[in-house]
């Protein structure tokens, strides 16, 4: 609920102080002298609403807007205030349905929009419409578990040279393993494939997937620990981690492990990528073995814990904690994304991410200098498993769901993409 605190105006004159004027004046007209004239200071102070409890209902109506406190000034001219921005009343709508677990989307600069099915499709939505043909299947993909076609980023200079790469499961001798490839993007069409990097450990869980392009143009990739948890403190390990690489699959020089993609180390299963605006403080959401789910930030070269610490639980030896963690319940939190529009300004700044067995949308608020982060559910219970969130460029939020992924309860136009929209 928003709060608004106003100060009333305040005499610049105590009552004493006027009579003893008046006094004053008094006497100087008696004596012929000149009048003695006085202004009285006025002012006021309005702080803008804020919103920082969103509400869990789909569906809210906006507070009424308090009604301004009178100021005044001495020539009696009222003095501007700052408007109020308040919550933005929301709803949700089905922006596209008759998906089979979508994982990733991205707008293109266009207007269309790519999406990752986890079978290995890529499908594509113009005008607002899904096409019924995928611009590609990828032939080599292998869904198996958790693993398929995860990831997609979009090559920050994507306008010019067409580069999307995606991060998806293949077969590697009697199991499975994960690499990033980079496609050119030629209308709807995907062509010329480059191998950026192979041989991630993968299994039929914790095979991560999370692709994203960095502020600093380098592309960050996240890995799960393949279910070998000692993997995850092996930097010669590409298990259990996050990676960052040069657009063509080299190791940038200012990597912290000489020669190394690994940026940083001791993960489970990170699926969340996002970087805060104004810092480039770079964010990721990770599972924990059914609780102790975490928000990191993340630094370069730092160990995380996994396996020997879960959230916040175990030994710290100099690992890096999280944010926050979800201590005994469970998130299985998944894609996220800071808002930077205004569309919703109760939102703007915040880190929004979905949770799939807690089938919530949580907006996590990090207000910095030790103060502590503020979590609350957006949305919570009604759409079932949400896979990812995506600020649109239009200021909507859009929410993949999960349902058909073997662990959800499927309605009839399932999967879709939800958009959270301003209530009309």
């Amino acid at each position: 609920m928003s709060q608004t605190r106003f100060r009333h105006a305040r005499p610049g004159l105590s009552r004493l102080a006027a009579t003893a004027l008046l006094l004053t004046l008094m006497l100087a007209t008696a004596c012929g002298s000149s009048s003695a004239t006085a202004t009285a200071t006025t002012g006021a102070e309005a702080s803008v609403p804020t919103a920082t409890d969103a509400p869990a209902d789909p569906t809210p109506t906006t507070p009424p807007t308090p009604e301004a406190t009178p100021t005044a000034t001495a020539a009696a001219t009222p003095e501007p205030t700052a408007a109020p921005t308040g919550p933005v009343a929301w709803t949700v709508e089905t922006f596209v349905s008759g998906l089979e677990i979508p994982w990733e989307m991205r707008f293109l600069p266009d207007g269309r929009i790519f999406v990752t099915e986890r079978p290995g499709r890529v499908r594509v939505i113009e005008n607002g419409q899904l096409r019924p043909e995928p611009v590609a299947t990828i032939p080599d993909v292998a869904p198996v578990g958790e693993g398929g076609l995860l990831g997609m980023a979009l090559h920050p200079d994507f306008a010019n040279n067409h580069w999307i790469y995606f991060y998806y499961t293949y077969q590697s001798g009697g199991g499975v393993a994960n690499k990033v490839v980079r496609y050119t993007e030629t209308n709807n069409t995907l062509v010329d494939p480059v191998v950026i990097l192979d041989g991630i450990p993968g299994a039929q869980i914790h095979d991560a997937g999370r692709l994203g392009f960095g502020p600093d143009g380098k592309l960050y990739i996240t890995t799960g620990d393949a279910a070998q948890p000692e993997l995850a403190q092996d930097t010669n390990s590409l298990a259990g981690k996050i990676l960052r690489l040069n657009d063509d699959g080299s190791v940038p020089p200012d990597n912290p492990f000489p020669g190394s993609p690994v940026y940083s180390y001791g993960h489970r299963n990170p699926e969340g990528l996002a970087w805060e605006p104004g810092t480039n403080a770079l964010y990721a959401t990770e599972h924990g073995p059914s609780a102790h789910d975490e928000v990191n930030q993340i630094q370069p070269g730092a160990n995380y814990g996994w396996p020997i610490m879960q959230g916040n639980e175990g030994p710290n030896n100099g690992y890096t904690l999280p944010v926050i963690e979800s201590g005994t319940d469970t998130w299985a939190p998944s894609g996220a994304t800071f808002v930077q529009g205004n569309t919703f300004p109760q939102w703007t700044g915040s880190l929004l991410f979905g949770s799939l067995r807690g089938t919530t949308l949580w907006r996590l608020d990090i207000p910095g200098g030790g103060s502590p982060p503020n979590l609350e559910a957006i949305i919570s219970g009604d759409y079932g498993r949400l896979r990812n969130v995506v600020e649109g460029p239009d200021g909507y939020i859009y929410i993949l769901t999960s349902n058909r992924d073997g662990r959800g309860d499927p309605a009839s136009d399932d999967d879709r993409i939800l958009r959270i929209v301003p209530q009309q």
